[in-house]
C-alpha cells in the first residue's frame, strides 16, 4: 500500500494573532479592584467559552503571565509581567532622562510629582518623585483616566483630532462631583490647556486633590507625555496655580530638551 504524504499541520499567522489578542484581553480583565478572578469570572468578562478560556489560562500560567492561588480556583497576574514592566522602564529614554528633573521638581515644590505617558485611553504613570515611592510600591506602572487628571489632559490637549474623537467616543466616566463628563466641555478645557501651556485637575479624579501638569515633547515635537505636581487642595489654591504652573512648565521643557526636542 502506498503511503500518502500529507503536508505538516501549521498554524496560520492570523490564528496566532487571534490567540495573542485573546491573551491580551484576558490580561485586561484584571485590575486593582479585581486582583484575583475565577475561571467563571474571566469567562464572563471576556465572553470566551469555558474550554477556550481554560486552555488560555493554562498556557499563560506556564509562561508566568498568570499565577494561581493555593486552592487553584482563582487566578492573578504573574510576576513575569512585573519583570517585563521593569524592563520597559529601564529601556525608556523618558524614564531615564526625566528622573533628575522629576526629583528636582519634587524637592522644589515639596509635593508629589508624577511622570506619565499616554496609551490611547489612560495616562500611564511611569515615574514618581523618590520621596513618594515607598517600600510597598517599588518601581511600578499605574494608569489613571486621562480626561480627569492633569497629566492626562496635558497630553490629550495636543493629540490629533482623530485620536481625541476615538477617546471621547468611549465615554467619560465620573469619579467626583467635579469630573468633566461632557465631551464638549472637555474640548473647551483642552483648548484652554493649549492656550496657556498647562492643565489643571481640581479634585476631578480624587476628592481634595489638585494637580497642575505640563506637556513633554519628543524629538519630533510630538506631545507624548506629561509631568505634574499634585497636592491637597488647601496647598494649591486657585491663586497659587499660576506660580506652580510656571515651575512645572520649566521642568517639562527641560525634559523635552533632554530628549532632543529643540536641541
Amino acid at each position: 500500500m502506498n503511503r500518502i504524504d500529507r503536508p505538516p499541520t501549521t498554524t496560520r499567522p492570523d490564528e496566532g494573532l487571534k490567540s495573542l489578542v485573546k491573551v491580551v484581553r484576558v490580561l485586561h480583565v484584571f485590575s486593582r479592584t479585581a486582583r484575583a478572578l475565577s475561571l467563571a469570572e474571566i469567562c464572563q468578562r471576556t465572553g470566551y467559552p469555558r474550554s477556550t478560556t481554560h486552555r488560555l489560562l493554562s498556557s499563560m500560567r506556564e509562561a508566568g503571565l498568570l499565577d494561581q492561588d493555593r486552592n487553584r480556583d482563582r487566578y492573578r497576574l504573574g510576576l513575569k509581567l512585573y519583570e517585563l514592566g521593569n524592563t520597559v522602564l529601564a529601556n525608556m529614554d523618558l524614564h531615564r532622562e526625566a528622573r533628575p528633573y522629576v526629583e528636582a521638581l519634587g524637592r522644589l515644590t515639596g509635593q508629589v510629582v508624577h511622570l506619565a505617558v499616554f496609551d490611547g485611553r489612560h495616562a500611564v504613570v511611569i515615574g514618581k518623585s523618590e520621596s513618594q515611592i515607598d517600600a510597598t510600591s517599588g518601581a511600578f506602572l499605574e494608569s489613571a483616566p486621562a480626561h480627569c487628571t492633569s497629566v492626562g489632559k496635558a497630553i490629550l490637549a495636543y493629540q490629533p483630532d482623530a485620536v481625541l474623537d476615538t477617546f471621547l467616543a468611549e465615554g467619560l466616566a465620573r469619579f467626583t462631583d467635579t469630573t468633566i463628563t461632557d465631551p464638549a466641555v472637555l474640548r473647551q478645557e483642552l483648548e484652554l490647556t493649549r492656550s496657556r501651556g498647562y492643565s489643571i485637575d481640581q479634585a476631578e479624579h480624587q476628592p481634595g486633590l489638585n494637580c497642575v501638569a505640563a506637556p513633554i515633547r519628543d524629538l519630533s515635537g510630538r506631545v507624548f507625555a506629561a509631568v505634574s505636581v499634585s497636592g491637597a487642595a488647601w496647598k494649591t489654591p486657585p491663586s497659587d496655580v499660576g506660580r506652580v504652573a510656571k515651575i512645572v512648565i520649566h521642568h517639562a521643557d527641560a525634559i523635552s530638551r533632554a530628549l532632543g526636542h529643540g536641541a
